[in-house]
Order: structure tokens, then C-alpha cells, then sequence
């Protein structure tokens, strides 16, 4: 299958089918655009880092065209349109209605002009991209059944000199004190835990160093970099709202698979009625971690261009 989720890594909490129930596509949406919401400043910074990348070999070939891999609802596309301000993107995934989601966005935002959708599974055979200067991929490799091949085509749909980034988060966020007041201290830790033995049987790529398969795939100048993202309040309005999304997509995962008390406590948290409700909460934040890797194809050399007929 192919990836849906995407910079802000709604694939971490992508942890059963998509389906048309409360946490089906339609709620997967919803949690991606308050991610991209609420995560802003890490994806400006994230976006400037490539700015100054491509800007350092980029002579006289600035980013025109932008591919993003498993582009969910856009919101790594809208960023990269903000930094790059003369580019037009390709937002790939599986979901029409994710895709249907981004070309609205897009029409609100007023870049509709620089944006083409394309439905694919890419754990199939890949559209021809042919010659793009960038390629996002967020939350996606880790999706696929074959990274080393998905590495191998994005190097092919790079022009010579183009430029990959990786983006990967180590698991779903922390918004919750050790201590709630209600259930056993600890909960996100025990949850994380439980969760993670989900994510092996369902997603053994994920957590991988991305390091080794971008060299085996052709690229060169790898470069892998960390960052801590630590929000503490006053925080984006959105946040309670993320931290409901997150958690409730959690519970669906963990239902069966987590102590009893640890599920009525979630169920608790993600009532938006309720008085524990993480919508009424003064004590939360935002604490994640996230690596980076970026690559390049290598440009041709100057007397290999020569030799060209």
C-alpha cells in the first residue's frame, strides 16, 4: 500500500486501515492538517535547511519542480511552495480524497496554479516524474514494501544535481504530564510501548537508518541530521485538538493490545466533553523527535556534459 501520511508523519499514527469510520481518511485529514498546524516552526526550519542546500549547488538551476512522496493533505507541498516561491510541485499518494483535500487547500491558499496531483500506489509501477529539482519524502518510505526500489526511482526522477530529503519522527508525540491526576502515572510511556510492538508487525521499515539505503541507491553527499521539537505553552491553538487527534488514533490501535485502565483513560483524555478531556487541559505539550537525511544525485561532470552528442 501505498504511503498517505507524510510530513508530519501522520504515518506514525497511520496504525490501521484507513476505513470510513471516526478514524478513517476523513479524520486522517483532519490530524494532518492540525499537525502542519501546530508544528509550523519545525517545518520552516526543516524547509530553510533545504533552501540553503539547493541554493549551495544550485549555480544556475534554482528549484523549479518539487515532488512529494505521499503528500496526504499538502501540507509539506503548501511549505515548500512558501520557500520556494518560483517552484510548482507534483503531491503524490494512494488516497484521492486526501488528494481532493489538497487541491482544495490549494485553491484556498491560492497556488492551485502551481500544484498537479497524481493518485498512485508506489509500491507499483511509477509514474514518469522525469527531472524534478527536489523530492519530499515525509513519513513515506518507511510504507512502502520495497524502500530500496522506491530510493532508486526517486534518484531516477531527480535531474542531475536534484536533491532528496527524508523526514522521519521517532514514534507518535508526547502532549501529556508522567502524572495525570486519573489512571497510573506513566500512561504516554506505557502506550508508546505497546504501540511500538504494533508498528514492528505492521511497519518493519519504520525507524530504519535511511543512511545506507540512499547510498546503495545511487546518491551521494548524504548528511543525516536530528531534531528535538519542544513546545511548552503558551502553545498553537490547535494543540489540545492535535493532542485528541493523536491519542484517539492511538486508542483505536492499542484497543485489545494496552492494559484496560490504560484504554479508560485514554477514552477519557479524548472525550471532548469530559472534564479530563485534553481539550480543557492547561498541562500539556509537544515533544518530538524527528531526524533528516538529505542526498543529492550527483550533477554530471562538466566533461562528461562535453562528451554528450
Amino acid at each position: 500500500m501505498a504511503p498517505h501520511a507524510h510530513e508530519h508523519h501522520a504515518a506514525e499514527h497511520d496504525t490501521s486501515a484507513h476505513d470510513a469510520s471516526e478514524h478513517g481518511e476523513p479524520f486522517v485529514a483532519e490530524l494532518l492538517d492540525l499537525e502542519g498546524e501546530v508544528l509550523h516552526a519545525h517545518l520552516t526550519e526543516v524547509t530553510g535547511r533545504l533552501a540553503d542546500l539547493t541554493a549551495e549547488s544550485a549555480e544556475d538551476r534554482p528549484v523549479r519542480r518539487i515532488l512529494d512522496l505521499g503528500s496526504g493533505t499538502g501540507t509539506g507541498t503548501f511549505a515548500l511552495l512558501r520557500r520556494f516561491e518560483d517552484a510548482e510541485a507534483i503531491a503524490v499518494d494512494a488516497s484521492p480524497r486526501l488528494l481532493q483535500h489538497l487541491r482544495g487547500r490549494a485553491r484556498e491558499l491560492g497556488v492551485a496554479d502551481r500544484v498537479r496531483t497524481v493518485e498512485a500506489d508506489l509500491d507499483a509501477a511509477w509514474p514518469d516524474f522525469g527531472g524534478v529539482d527536489l523530492v519530499w519524502a515525509a513519513g513515506a518510505l518507511h510504507h512502502m514494501s520495497d524502500p530500496d526500489r522506491a530510493l532508486r526511482e526517486a534518484f531516477a526522477a531527480l535531474a542531475p544535481g536534484g536533491l532528496l530529503a527524508v523526514i522521519e519522527m521517532a514514534g507518535v508525540p508526547y502532549f501529556l504530564p508522567h502524572d495525570l491526576g486519573i489512571g497510573r502515572p506513566g500512561l504516554e510511556a506505557r502506550c508508546r510501548a505497546a504501540l511500538a510492538s504494533v508498528h514492528a508487525e505492521t511497519m518493519p521499515h519504520l525507524g530504519a537508518d535511511w543512511g545506507p539505503l540512499l547510498s546503495r541507491a545511487g546518491f551521494t553527499d548524504e548528511a543525516e541530521r536530528p531534531y528535538t521539537v519542544e513546545l511548552v505553552p503558551p502553545l498553537p491553538a490547535a494543540t489540545g485538538r492535535y493532542a485528541r487527534a493523536v491519542l484517539g488514533r492511538m486508542r483505536t490501535a492499542l484497543d485489545g493490545r494496552a492494559d484496560a485502565d490504560d484504554l479508560a483513560t485514554l477514552d477519557a483524555l479524548i472525550d471532548s466533553d469530559g472534564p479530563h478531556s485534553v481539550l480543557h487541559r492547561d498541562d500539556l505539550a509537544v515533544r518530538t523527535e524527528r531526524t533528516v537525511w538529505t542526498a543529492r544525485r550527483q550533477p554530471l561532470a562538466v566533461g562528461r556534459e562535453r562528451r554528450q552528442p
